[in-house]
């Protein structure tokens, strides 16, 4: 049974609760890392949820950001079919799987106005599956469909906000995607088995802004599935408890791939030229956010026995210094 655990401030003391309907039971694990939840608070939340005792009410609680900022970030990138295909990689799969590093201080409550640094002008949203791992990995490890709630002990909503105009023209994908509130995160923990593992291609993911659809899918679309993830990372380098895995986002984002005409005159440029022309296209195309605009998302199964909760976050801008 997949239980909802969200991380909340009780009087300047941050506490884990479990959430039940629109109440909370408070739990005793220590909230301070993220890492104390999966290694020592699991039972005590599976316990809470088979026997609640609900002691305050949801919508009175501040909300923290269930994943604490000591844990590492890591992302796949280009990992969804529909996405791949709409920037022009005709397959939807590359032959490789892509890693980058976000820094975690960007991840912020799913409730955080996003901050627009004064200098991005083309700010893109991506909703994105998370995975929260259970247990330290410091060395190879073979892991499958199988073995995989051996090594996931939670699923998270999060959002890769992305200043393209860093991000493309710089190359520069650490320092296109984690400036300050630039990874809303939770609201909750969905805490989760091998079961519920077996089920995480029926999650549907959707991101509206100003309350049109730009991101609908599956995440059955995903082209490198967790599994395989989970082992090449293992053989880079080590996890520990606590630590996100976010696994790409799917199409319907505001980076769009050129025309063939564009991309041929692109080849005759300078690179400062080409991404000059980019810059200047980009900013005509209303799909990239403004200030004022809402993202609203969420993800869940059609039975609603998975949920990983919703979003909504404003796009404001940096105030001036």
């Amino acid at each position: 049974m997949a239980v909802n655990v969200i991380r909340f401030d009780d009087a300047g003391t941050a506490r884990w609760g479990v959430v039940c309907d629109q109440k909370v039971q408070a739990l005793h694990c220590d909230a301070r890392s993220t890492s104390s939840l999966m290694t020592e608070g699991r039972e005590e939340a599976y316990a809470a949820a088979a026997n609640p005792a609900p002691d305050r009410e949801l919508e009175n609680l501040r909300l923290l950001c269930p994943v604490t900022s000591d844990r590492q970030l890591i992302a796949q990138g280009l990992n969804y079919s529909s996405h791949l295909r709409e920037i022009g990689i005709a397959s939807g799969k590359l032959p490789f799987n892509t890693f980058f590093r976000k820094a975690s201080s960007c991840m912020a409550p799913a409730d955080t106005d996003v901050v627009r640094p004064r200098h991005v002008r083309l700010l893109d949203y991506e909703i994105e599956l998370g995975l929260i791992m259970k247990k330290s990995v410091t060395g190879p490890e073979s892991i499958t469909d199988k073995n995989l709630g051996d090594y996931v002990g939670a699923l998270v909503l999060h959002n890769d906000v992305s200043a393209r105009d860093i991000q493309l023209p710089q190359q520069q994908f650490y320092k296109g995607k984690s400036y300050r509130t630039f990874g809303p995160t939770g609201p909750w923990l969905t805490l989760v088995n091998a079961d519920d593992l077996a089920r995480l291609d029926d999650i549907e993911l959707r991101l509206e802004v100003n309350g049109q659809v730009r991101q609908s899918t599956l995440a059955a679309d995903l082209s490198y599935k967790p599994a395989e993830t989970l082992t090449e990372l293992a053989a880079l380098q080590d996890l520990g408890p606590g630590d996100l895995i976010v696994t790409g986002t799917p199409g319907g984002t505001a980076v769009k791939a050129p025309s063939p005409l564009k991309m041929f005159i692109g080849r005759l440029l300078p690179d400062a030229r080409r991404w000059s022309m980019f810059i200047e296209g980009a900013l005509k195309d209303p799909d990239y956010l403004k200030d004022g605009d809402v993202m609203s998302l969420w993800a869940r199964t059609a039975d609603g026995q998975l949920d990983l909760g919703s979003q909504r976050n404003t796009i404001v801008a940096e105030a001036m210094s």
